[in-house]
């Protein structure tokens, strides 16, 4: 095929061409769809996609537009965007410039992502009292991701960098298509059957809406809320929050981020076991000093110098409590004998022998010995014996007089 030299474009001819004649042809147009991949610029601009069930539609909306439109755009929200067709030259794209949004409500991935959410929170699955604790030191730590990208990569990076030791597992599966949620669901379960690790990271790098609503599929949520093993959740960057995060034991805003927050890093340990060290030792030689001042102070005190005074102070103790318990005994003794000899005294007095003497006597029967108290108690020839206050008289009786 022959062809004139002069007719041969170049890319940016071509291009500029294309954009007259559809910059031309595509203006002042309405165009209904969800809005996806939304990113604001710090220059203001807007940038996103508009969407149906079968096309996309890149859109930018420009800083001074943005001004005086009072939606607050985020992803999954269903609009009407006025505006024209343009195309962006260093890229050969077509876009869609915004100059109005009118608001429509919420798109049909986010009603399905807030019904979702919220039955499940209903049942539970989001329950602070499920969350399994992040092991503080883990030896093995598991990654159910994709084994191609940037994410594992990084993930990879990190765990080495920071923890060398630590055991890595890769669980590739897919993370995004139709099959993906299956696929993820199926790699959980299946690093729980191998048993032998302490932590799973679930994640993938960023992406639109649609690029990660594996991680917002029910079968996902459920094989996190099931697994025995502790799980951090990466998905997306930041701003990204997906079913999986809510459900995780704990979420991580990106994967490198998910890898910091899984194992501490060997040299902050050493650090910090370094520290302890001098802490400890400081701590030992402050008090061995602090006792061996003691220890100076009494070794120089006047009791070492002169041991036996300490014993000199007790001994003259001991004699005076021995004097003491002496007169303390006397005195006792003394007032004993008083009062004794005051009841032998009131005894004298009362005893018959005093009686006696003042010329009464006692007569008893013999040899019975009997005290006879009336003439009744004996009879005429009995034997008597009088008791006097010295010796005793024997008799008979001649008679009785009543």
């Amino acid at each position: 095929m022959q062809y004139d030299s002069e007719s041969v474009l170049t890319v940016s001819q071509l291009t500029r061409q294309i954009k007259r004649n559809l910059e031309g042809s595509f203006t002042d147009l309405w165009v209904a769809g969800e809005i996806s991949n939304y990113i604001y610029h710090s220059s203001g601009h807007h940038y996103f996609t508009i969407k149906d069930d079968k096309s996309e539609l890149p859109c930018a909306m420009w800083r001074s537009t943005a001004a005086g439109i009072k939606v607050s755009l985020k992803n999954g929200m269903s609009i009407i965007a006025h505006g024209d067709i343009s195309v962006y030259e260093p890229r050969g794209r077509y876009q869609f410039i915004v100059r109005w949004i009118v608001g429509q409500g919420v798109g049909n991935l986010e009603l399905k992502f807030r019904e979702l959410k919220e039955r499940l929170q209903k049942e539970g699955l989001f329950a602070e009292e499920h969350k399994r604790a992040i092991p503080m030191f883990p030896t093995s730590v598991g990654l159910v991701t994709s084994e191609t990208g940037a994410a594992v990569r990084d993930m990879i990076n990190v765990l080495r960098r920071r923890m060398p030791s630590c055991r890595i597992v890769l669980c590739p599966v897919a993370v995004q298509g139709d099959k993906a949620a299956e696929d993820i669901a199926r790699g959980i379960r299946l690093c729980n059957d191998y048993g032998d690790l302490d932590l799973l990271i679930v994640g993938r790098g960023g992406g639109s809406l649609e690029d990660l609503w594996a991680f917002n599929e029910e079968v996902v949520a459920r094989a996190i809320f099931e697994s025995e093993i502790p799980i951090i959740s990466a998905v997306g960057h930041e701003v990204d929050f997906t079913i999986a995060d809510f459900t995780a034991d704990l979420r991580a805003p990106t994967p490198s981020a998910a890898a910091e927050l899984a194992v501490p890093d060997y040299r902050d340990l050493i650090g910090d076991v370094s520290n302890s060290r001098s802490r400890m030792i400081f701590s030992l030689k402050s008090r061995m000093d602090s006792l061996r001042e003691s220890l100076d102070r009494l070794a120089s005190s006047y009791v070492f110098k002169r041991p036996e005074r300490i014993f000199e102070g007790h001994r003259q103790r001991v004699d005076e409590l021995s004097s003491a318990m002496v007169r303390a005994m006397n005195l006792r003794v003394e007032r004993l004998g008083n009062r004794l000899g005051s009841v032998d005294g009131r005894l004298g007095t009362l005893s018959p022998k005093s009686v006696l003497k003042r010329g009464y006597a006692i007569c008893r029967t013999h040899p019975d010995g009997a005290v006879v108290r009336s003439s009744g108690d004996v009879d005429v020839n009995d034997m008597i014996s009088v008791e006097l206050s010295e010796g005793t008289i024997l008799g008979r009786v001649e008679d009785r007089e009543q």
